[in-house]
């Protein structure tokens, strides 16, 4: 396989990781470090196989059927639809608020600017809002793959070094406990994200029926094609969150630095990690990388997001094309930016609150996603070398029962 070849392989894939690697990872996996240690790469290697399922379930339809998976949920009928679409629109607004947050903050401080804050959030999320009205897919392909190279370069080295830098240790360990409530709620937030909110599979499917729809991809895609893509971004996307687990563990874990409410402050301690690690010289390789990382969520997410509310609203309609397709997007695109923006006035400053919410409405929302990717699968439109294995669908029940008893233990703990 030449590199060309590969290249051409590689789309939805990358957009699965460009949406995935962001709060997720630059915030929640290195919180989940300093905070926790080395313990917490065991719940991220037991949170991306329990899901792996429901996001390979995504690739995996559409190279069944071609279409999405908001077809396969038609099939179920109507309801499945509407609860979708009801799911969404609960969850879209805070998801891109804490993205755009976090991106906001990374900007005001990698480029040291007086500006407040609150015009950082404005003029990126009008800056993705033009960006994606305006482009293409292939567009958003291949400024993700520079991305996703730059960021793993940088986040593998500086884990790798974090082993031999010598950071002083001012405070006891932190043992992660069960019984503190503390800990349970962040344990779920950290699962919320890791490595992505369920939704992304139905995103997935919506952009790999796109890619097959392109006129500019001349490569078919073939289920083999498809796990592939699929696998790159999954995997890759799972080992950094080790490493970005490693990183805090390593250089924030025992150092008596508390982790700030604050996306700018913040944004100054995770990169400081990673100059710790490499050098002073690293500084401005990693400002940008990190930067570039989370406006490419940014851009992903609010590309994701737009798509998948107009491929609902159309199939609900029992409309295969809209001929105002791009115009509902871009309508979408709107109501989403301004949205996030809302949410973002009304929690005002604190990231880590912000984060936390759309993080754990994230994962009490998995496990309805998870039951109807599950129910879609084994419907008898599936067959054959599309169907998936027995160790698959096994390790789905499991993730799913998994997922349903955390959400009641959280609803139990929290409310009750």
């Amino acid at each position: 396989m030449n590199k060309s070849s590969l290249l051409k392989k590689l789309g939805p894939g990358l957009l699965y990781a460009g949406a995935a690697i962001g709060v997720s990872h630059l915030v929640q996996s290195t919180r989940a470090g300093a905070s926790f240690g080395i313990s917490m790469l065991l719940v991220v290697v037991v949170a991306n196989f329990l899901k792996y399922p429901f996001f390979q379930y995504g690739p995996r339809y559409t190279a069944a059927t071609g279409k999405s998976l908001l077809h396969g949920y038609k099939k179920l009928g109507n309801w499945a639809v509407w609860l979708f679409l009801l799911l969404t629109i609960g969850t879209m607004f805070i998801i891109q608020a804490a993205i755009t947050m976090v991106t906001a903050g990374l900007a005001k401080y990698v480029t040291h600017s007086d500006f407040d804050i609150w015009i950082w959030m404005i003029l990126i999320t009008a800056a993705a809002m033009g960006i994606l009205a305006l482009g293409k897919l292939h567009v958003l392909d291949k400024l993700m793959k520079v991305i996703m190279v730059v960021l793993a370069v940088t986040t593998i080295a500086a884990a790798t070094a974090s082993f031999f830098a010598h950071v002083p240790k001012e405070t006891l360990s932190v043992q992660f406990n069960f019984s503190n409530s503390k800990h349970l709620f962040f344990l779920i937030a950290f699962i919320g994200w890791m490595p992505a909110p369920i939704d992304i599979s139905v995103w997935y499917s919506v952009w790999s029926e796109e890619k097959d729809k392109s006129n500019d991809s001349d490569t078919t895609t073939t289920l083999k094609n498809s796990l592939f893509d699929f696998s790159v971004g999954y995997w890759g996307t799972a080992f950094l969150a080790l490493c970005f687990v490693i990183l805090g563990a390593q250089m924030l874990h025992n150092s008596g630095t508390e982790l700030s409410a604050s996306a700018v402050v913040f944004s100054g301690q995770i990169i400081e990690a990673y100059t710790n690690a490499l050098g002073n010289w690293a500084i401005p390789i990693i400002s940008i990388a990190a930067f570039t990382t989370m406006f490419s969520t940014t851009l992903s997410v609010m590309d994701g997001l737009s798509k998948v509310m107009t491929s609902t609203v159309s199939i609900l309609k029992e409309e295969e094309k809209e001929i105002n397709e791009i115009s509902s997007y871009r309508v979408w695109l709107g109501i989403l930016g301004v949205g996030a923006l809302l949410v973002i006035w009304q929690f005002g400053s604190n990231m880590k609150t912000l984060i936390d919410f759309a993080t754990t409405l994230s994962f009490l929302t998995a496990p309805i996603l998870a039951y109807l990717n599950i129910r879609v699968m084994e419907s008898k439109t599936i067959k054959g070398e599309y169907s998936p294995s027995k160790f698959t669908r096994v390790i789905s029940y499991i993730g799913l029962l998994t997922l349903i008893l955390f959400s009641i233990a959280f609803i139990v703990i929290r409310f009750f």
